[in-house]
């Protein structure tokens, strides 16, 4: 006899939970791997022109500063979401977003500890949301202002773990770069 649909879905939602906290394990490790280098390339000249358009040339700094304000805001993004059920319930925002450019520009000259510090809580943020996220909560609907309609779920993976694991491979990219 096959399984019941709400037995496969929990099943389902346990190896995604497991998935996405493993994402998050390996993200934490990867910027604490990334922080001594990064570390020993400083100085690093801080980017001209950091906006969205193909000229941007972000370095480590703009990096980390974005990384650290977007991990606490798509976590409140997803909390909206979450709350405002049933949705559709707006959230997001676009690339140009001049809160977003604003923080990047701001924050790209604090410490190199503190970017950090600010990644790992906010990816240790995450964890503890991802874990306590129930399966309507991760089906919850949201409106984005440009993609429409997406799940708390699809938000986590395309806003979250795989945003910063993009951002891990560029501060790889960086760093070989810096070293050529």
């Amino acid at each position: 006899m096959a399984p019941s649909y709400a037995w496969h879905a929990t099943l389902t939602t346990m190896a995604s939970i497991s998935d996405d906290l493993d994402r998050i394990a390996d993200a934490r490790a990867a910027y604490g791997v990334t922080q001594s280098r990064i570390r020993a390339g400083e100085p690093w000249d801080l980017a001209t022109d950091f906006g969205t358009g193909p000229e941007a040339d972000w370095g480590p700094r703009e990096v980390l500063a974005h990384v650290a304000e977007m991990l606490p805001f798509w976590l409140d993004e997803l909390e909206r979401v979450v709350d405002g059920q049933p949705g559709p319930t707006a959230f997001g925002r676009v690339a140009d977003d001049p809160i977003r450019t604003g923080r990047v520009e701001r924050d790209r000259t604090l410490p190199l500890r503190v970017l950090f510090g600010r990644i790992d809580n906010g990816l240790r943020d995450w964890a503890d949301r991802i874990a306590a996220l129930t399966d309507d909560e991760r089906a919850a609907i949201g409106l984005h202002p440009r993609l429409g309609e997406l799940t708390a779920e699809t938000i986590l993976d395309r806003f979250v773990l795989g945003h910063v694991e993009e951002h891990i491979a560029q501060l790889e990219a960086i760093l070989v770069a810096g070293t050529d």
